[in-house]
């Protein structure tokens, strides 16, 4: 490690100020959605479906943002009135997006997607022998050759001219909405969505610079109040006067992730949308329960996917018999935590391999897949996470032409973007440490909670902690006179005494509130 020097309370906020160019937006900010290509006529369309009484089919994604920007339309339509079908594909029957075996289940006269659908070419072409009118809403990278739908509406489109473009799927079918509610003249109020909205935004590891940072800020503030029976049971769940963006990322889009993941989504669709707060409360205890499956399965196939993995390779590529597909995109974050460099994870079943790429860096996991299409059946996704498809007999080849692919990248993009900011002496931990960080919240991607390093600290004590003791609480003295000790505590790592006494280790402090008082939490990033 390079050498890290040590920063004050005053150093820590000039930095962390430094992170936003300009003054924080506001949600009248929000750049016009009449600017996102073709998302006028898509609205005029839709508009014009529902006087004509036509019927509308909404086909969603498994995924957090999928699952939101699902729910999203449904309330709304709801609140038209309007009846619409609202189809989430089942990962396992039917696989991603709007395909072709979706709309076998499918009569309508208008299909809009959410959150995915930019390189269903396939689904458009039968969409158009059928008489059907497609309209396709999206964030993902398109591809050279775009569905023949009737309108597209994706800010990643070369012809758009959204100033901002690092936006989710539900961005872009809430922003759709605001111009479908002017064109039928409602006075639904916009704002009611952005607790929903937050969550996706958040979920989908979006940037949390610009307009995201406003609607992240605002939504979970909404969190806090709302009258919406799926965000009531949040708040009790969580249990907090302030809800932050990490509670989100931690503890709540991973459950309303696992429906999709193990079982089906309509589970967490349900949990949006349910009428009252008993409904809401019984989808989010069966989350709760798949959530808890979810993780199991993910530790057995980490510990498999760990063991088969080429560490003299640029791009770890490890492919397994019967893993669950569902929680591969998990095991592929694992896998660029423990290994530092990109990871995509297969799972096989009957000689066709399906997979989820996580990426490090500056390295564009996209592009990688995109050189290797040859090999492919199926690809999508962007920078940072992709999804993919290819026959088994086809693996070793995809393996030597990502690597080599990889060849061409400067090394320095492969070096992770989480950075030390220095070495906090032990008694700024405090209070005001926490007031200053909170001030810079919501932390997340682009925007990330700032990490500091103990540099060869006492261990005093170990303790584990935990139902399964998988978790310690590490006692600590920076210094070796000092009688103040603080507290690490490193979540999913049994830490043993080491044989000197002494731990270097990065660590975030995090707000800790129990029994009504408040204190900083030292929670280990890394242990060197």
């Amino acid at each position: 490690m390079h050498t890290i020097k040590n920063i004050t309370k005053q150093e820590l906020y000039k930095t962390l100020s430094q992170r936003f160019e300009t003054q924080e937006k506001k949600l009248s900010d929000i750049p016009n959605p009449a600017l996102l290509h073709d998302a006028p006529n898509a609205a005029k369309k839709i508009a014009q479906a529902i006087r004509d009484n036509k019927k509308i089919t909404l086909v969603g994604d498994y995924d957090v943002d999928g699952v939101s920007s699902t729910a999203i339309m449904v309330d709304f339509f709801r609140q038209i009135p309007y009846p619409l079908e609202a189809i989430i594909p089942n990962r396992f029957k039917d696989g991603y997006g709007v395909s072709p075996s979706i709309l076998q289940r499918i009569d309508a006269d208008l299909v809009i997607t959410v959150d995915n659908g930019i390189a269903a070419n396939a689904a458009a072409s039968i969409c158009k022998e059928r008489g059907i009118d497609l309209i396709i809403t999206d964030h993902h990278t398109p591809t050279k050759n775009l569905p023949e739908a009737l309108y597209i509406v994706d800010p990643k489109l070369e012809e758009c001219d959204y100033p901002f473009k690092e936006i989710c799927g539900a961005q872009v079918a809430w922003l759709l909405l605001g111009l479908l509610k002017k064109e039928l003249g409602l006075s639904i109020n916009m704002k009611q969505f952005l607790d929903i909205l937050a969550i996706a935004i958040i979920a989908d590891i979006m940037p949390l610079i610009n307009i995201n940072r406003t609607l992240v800020k605002e939504g979970l503030k909404l969190i806090e109040t709302s009258s919406r029976p799926s965000s009531i049971i949040i708040r009790d769940f969580l249990n907090k006067k302030k809800i932050t963006s990490e509670d989100i990322a931690f503890a709540i889009a991973p459950r309303i992730n696992s429906a999709g993941r193990l079982e089906d989504a309509s589970i967490a669709l349900d949990f949006y949308t349910a009428p009252d707060t008993n409904r809401a409360f019984q989808q989010f205890e069966l989350l709760g329960q798949l959530n808890t499956l979810r993780k199991e399965t993910e530790a057995q196939t980490t510990q498999e996917a760990t063991h088969a993995v080429d560490e003299n390779a640029l791009i770890t590529v490890v492919a397994g018999e019967g893993w669950h597909e569902g929680v591969v995109g998990i095991v592929a974050s694992r896998l660029v935590d423990t290994f530092a460099k990109p990871a995509i994870v297969l799972s096989i079943e009957n000689g066709v391999a399906k997979g989820s790429a996580r990426s490090i860096g500056e390295v564009s996991i996209f592009k990688l897949i995109q050189s290797c299409e040859h090999l492919l059946t199926k690809f999508g996704g962007h920078t940072m996470a992709a999804g993919l498809g290819l026959l088994e007999e086809n693996i070793p080849a995809f393996i030597t032409a990502i690597n080599a692919s990889a060849k061409a990248i400067n090394p320095q993009d492969f070096i992770p973007k989480e950075s030390v900011l220095g070495i906090l002496n032990t008694e700024d931990i405090d209070l005001k440490i926490l007031d200053l960080l909170e001030e810079f919240e919501p932390y997340g991607e682009a925007n990330n909670r700032p990490s500091f390093l103990l540099q060869s600290a006492e261990v005093v004590s170990i303790k584990l902690m935990g139902a399964d003791k998988s978790h310690s609480r590490i006692e600590v003295r920076q210094h070796p006179h000092q009688r103040k000790t603080v507290e690490l505590i490193a979540f999913r790592t049994v830490y043993e005494m080491p044989a000197d006494k002494k731990i270097t280790a990065s660590y975030k402090i995090a707000k800790n509130e129990f029994n009504g008082r408040i204190t900083p939490q030292l929670l280990v990033d890394k242990i060197y």
